[in-house]
């Protein structure tokens, strides 16, 4: 917890006890808890809840099978979700080697609105590295001053650049070896490109088609979900989360020792 419940206060005393008591009201409470306790949920039905979410199974599928309030449901996959987006960001690592780049955009049409310049539409950036693992950004837009830096902090210079003919990839050219793929109706010509990045594309909308929608504010959430299912394929994602979800819950905060 960031700041204190009561007061909203962000510095807190830490007390011998392992709580920690709030310099300026004197709230004292102990918030060392697991995400896997963060909810009242009986430890069966988070269990079972974490397969279904393991399997893809959206919360509202779940009303029927589920002795539970769907929003409780709903509220349980959106903790595990940004479990599983708090630890995509502490562990964003750099890519090398062969790497692919290529943005695409996610949402439904909207009639009259198309093209990068499309309202209601989620535009995404994805790096992808020939050993299978993706990382994917939403961004704001195409231009250099989004796109260039995500480039520079998450790939080692030296690598094999393959993009489209964007101009925002121009500046590869001096930082690695640089590949252009031509594109015709959006799709690789030739046979000079990875195409690792086109089917990550394609199964990341096969998973959001399930969801029937996402809410915008979310989407973060939702995109980090994917690649950490892309990137884990094939591992057992129950265990991998479980693990996870044992973890102390840990916040940044100014504590004064006591």
């Amino acid at each position: 917890m960031k700041n204190c419940p009561r007061c909203d206060s962000r510095k807190f005393w830490l007390l011998s006890t392992g709580q920690k008591r709030c310099c300026q009201c004197g709230l004292t409470r102990k918030y060392d808890k697991t995400l896997w306790h963060s909810t009242k949920i009986s430890p069966y039905w988070k269990g079972r809840l974490l397969e279904f979410f393991c399997l893809g199974v959206p919360a509202y599928r779940l009303r029927f099978q589920v002795p539970l309030n769907p929003k409780t449901v709903q509220r349980w996959f959106r903790i595990l979700r940004e479990a599983l987006y708090d630890q995509a960001m502490k562990e964003l690592s750099t890519l090398s080697g062969e790497i692919e780049m290529d943005e695409t955009m996610f949402g439904g049409r909207v009639p009259g609105k198309r093209g990068w310049g499309a309202a209601g539409k989620h535009m995404v950036f994805g790096l992808y590295q020939r050993n299978g693992k993706v990382l994917a950004f939403p961004v704001a837009s195409r231009g250099r001053r989004e796109l260039i830096p995500l480039m520079t902090g998450h790939t080692k210079a030296g690598s094999l650049y393959y993009t489209d003919d964007w101009h925002a990839y121009t500046f590869l050219d001096i930082r690695g070896d640089h590949v252009i793929i031509k594109k015709e109706k959006g799709r690789p010509k030739g046979r000079d490109h990875l195409n690792g990045i086109e089917g990550f594309w394609s199964y990341a909308k096969h998973w959001l088609y399930h969801y029937r929608g996402v809410p915008k504010k979310n989407f973060h959430l939702y995109l980090k979900e994917i690649e950490w299912r892309f990137n884990h394929r094939s591992e057992n994602l129950v265990t991998l989360l479980r693990k996870l979800l044992s973890q102390q819950v840990v916040k940044e905060q100014n504590l004064v020792q006591l």
